[in-house]
C-alpha cells in the first residue's frame, strides 16, 4: 500500500522557518519524481515545488522561488520541504504527491502568524 505521511508543520512568526518532511512507503521511492503543493483557506490548489527521482532538477513556483528549497533523501524514502522566510499568504495545508497526482499525503497545516 502506498503511503505519503507529512509532518513538520505548525505555527511560526512571519519571517520564520518550518522544515516539512512527507515519509514515503508502498513503493520505490527513488524511482519516482515528487511534489509539493498547497491549499490556502478558501482557496484552490497552489502547486509549489518538484523535484525529479535522484533530486538533481528542481522547480518551484514563483511565489515561493528563493524562499523555499525542496530535497530528497532516497536512502530513507523521504521527501523535504524546507521554508524560509516565511510569510502569511504562506499560510495553507502543505500537501506531498508522487509527480503523477495519483497519490497524495493526508497533509500538514503551516500558519504563519504573528
Amino acid at each position: 500500500e502506498v503511503q505519503l505521511v507529512e509532518s513538520g508543520g505548525g505555527l511560526v512568526q512571519p519571517g520564520g522557518s518550518l522544515r516539512l518532511s512527507c515519509a514515503a512507503s508502498g513503493f520505490t521511492f527513488s524511482k519516482f519524481a515528487m511534489r509539493w503543493v498547497r491549499q490556502a483557506p478558501g482557496k484552490g490548489l497552489e502547486w509549489v515545488s518538484n523535484i525529479n527521482s535522484g533530486g538533481g532538477d528542481t522547480n518551484y513556483a514563483d511565489s515561493v522561488k528563493g524562499r523555499f528549497t525542496i530535497s530528497r533523501d532516497n536512502a530513507k524514502n523521504t521527501l523535504y520541504l524546507q521554508m524560509d522566510s516565511l510569510k502569511p499568504e504562506d499560510t495553507a495545508v502543505y500537501y506531498c504527491a508522487r509527480i503523477l497526482w495519483d497519490y497524495w499525503g493526508q497533509g500538514t497545516q503551516v500558519t504563519v502568524s504573528s
